[in-house]
């Protein structure tokens, strides 16, 4: 009943998911749910993941329908001649008579090696599995989403960082051209401010182009057209976004065996091929079918309809002897798909295994790497503004103060990368977790 009741809601949701494109009403600022929820209502492979659940219902209740009666009706008119010669006269003419037959017919299958009934449970498994692995494309298209839309605000904040950059150099070559002006300082040091500012404008403009190609990439997995007003909405991130985390990889992969849908339907496949030897077997043993019918006719060279009206019932077995090993390679290969189904559930696990292991280390490396940029840019910070102030008072010349400048600006990426690397990090553990993906 549940699984009706799944995909019940799947016929009923699809046909909006297929004209989700032309019928929504786009958000002007981007959240990261609307994102997601966007991506999934539009992706290809999703959609095509619910029309193979959709057909494994459909096969689903065909299997069991195998189980119930056939009913068959048939009718049939005939028009014969005859050449008929008169002894007496020597002469032959031709003379018709016509005859109807209508028949009522049914059967069912009483037993053959539970053949049937292994289909349903097989079909119920097929049909499951599935479903969890559509949930296994969507969590994969979230966790593409999510990445796509931490490079959005990473970039955006490289654009601003940028731009603040080059605000102030433009304020500091003023006041050196003041300088050169009054004779205070050498043209070299005129120049090296100039050159400075220039070297901003070029990462001020990287900044933005890196900025407009992360927006792309995010609009093209959304399967959104690319809109030059498409913007999102920046988190609140907390000025000290390190939880100190000890991540225990067994206990993340425990818990995540029972909750991940990629376990579910790598389970789910392997008993459905386990299913497939029972019914191969079931070819060795006899079938038995029970079959009934009722049938009338009318000729008019032998009487009435009502006369001719015969009842049948009648039971049959087909016994298998020799089928050319069909039956046999039929099983061995049915082992052979089982033992597959079997690796594959193991890979599936491993694979797993193996991604939770990379996820508590990088959250681990993360955070130490979150903490040393945040020193270090704390750090560049204080220099910076002690360079800045004996700048500002012509006690250090232009190359001593871009020094710090350009190690300020280093430290101030390098916290950036290692801000957002760290709030992946602990999204992915997340995800492992069952834990919902926002921001």
């Amino acid at each position: 009943m549940k699984t009706k009741t799944v995909l019940l809601l799947i016929t009923l949701v699809l046909p909006f998911l297929m004209n989700a494109q032309e019928t929504e009403e786009l958000p002007d600022v981007w959240s990261l749910d609307d994102c997601i929820e966007y991506a999934l209502t539009q992706n290809i492979s999703v959609r095509q993941s619910i029309l193979s659940n959709m057909s494994n219902e459909v096969n689903k209740e065909q299997a069991e329908a195998q189980m119930l009666p056939s009913l068959n009706a048939s009718a049939r008119q005939n028009f014969t001649w005859s050449k008929i010669e008169d002894v007496t006269t020597g002469e032959s003419s031709f003379e018709g008579s016509n005859s109807r037959s209508m028949s009522l017919n049914s059967s069912v299958t009483i037993y053959n090696g539970l053949r049937l009934k292994n289909l349903i449970k097989q079909a119920e498994l097929d049909l499951q599995a599935g479903i969890y692995n559509s949930e296994t494309i969507k969590e994969s298209i979230t966790i593409s989403i999510l990445n796509a839309f931490l490079q959005v605000v990473a970039y955006e904040e490289n654009v601003k960082n940028a731009q603040s950059n080059l605000e102030a150099t433009s304020d500091q070559l003023k006041l050196s051209e003041a300088r050169l002006q009054s004779g205070i300082i050498a043209r070299s040091d005129y120049l090296q401010v100039k050159s400075q500012l220039a070297t901003e404008k070029l990462t001020l403009a990287n900044a933005q182009s890196q900025y407009a190609i992360s927006k792309i990439s995010l609009m093209q997995l959304m399967e959104l057209p690319v809109d030059e007003n498409f913007a999102i909405k920046r988190p609140v991130l907390n000025e000290n976004i390190n939880k100190n985390l000890l991540p225990n990889a067994a206990e993340v992969y425990a818990l995540a065996l029972g909750i991940k849908p990629q376990i579910k339907s790598a389970e789910y496949q392997k008993e459905s091929a386990a299913l497939n030897e029972k019914i191969s077997r079931g070819n060795y043993f006899p079938s038995i079918s029970a079959n009934a019918g009722l049938s009338s006719g009318f000729s008019s060279s032998m009487g009435q309809l009502g006369d001719q009206v015969t009842p049948t019932v009648g039971l049959s077995i087909s016994i298998p002897i020799f089928q050319n090993k069909q039956i046999k390679s039929s099983v061995a290969i049915a082992k052979i798909g089982y033992q597959s189904a079997e690796l594959n559930e193991l890979d599936t696990k491993n694979e797993l295994r193996k991604n939770i292991e990379q996820a508590c280390v990088d959250v681990t490396s993360a955070q130490i790497e979150y903490e040393a940029s945040l020193e270090s840019f704390g750090s560049y910070q204080e220099s910076y503004a002690l360079a800045e102030e004996k700048f500002n008072n012509g006690l250090i010349n232009s190359v001593d103060f871009l020094f710090e400048k350009t190690n300020l600006i280093t430290a101030e990426n390098e916290f950036l990368k290692s801000q957002f690397n760290l709030i992946f990090s602990y999204k992915i553990l997340d995800f492992y977790m069952g834990n919902p993906i926002t921001l």
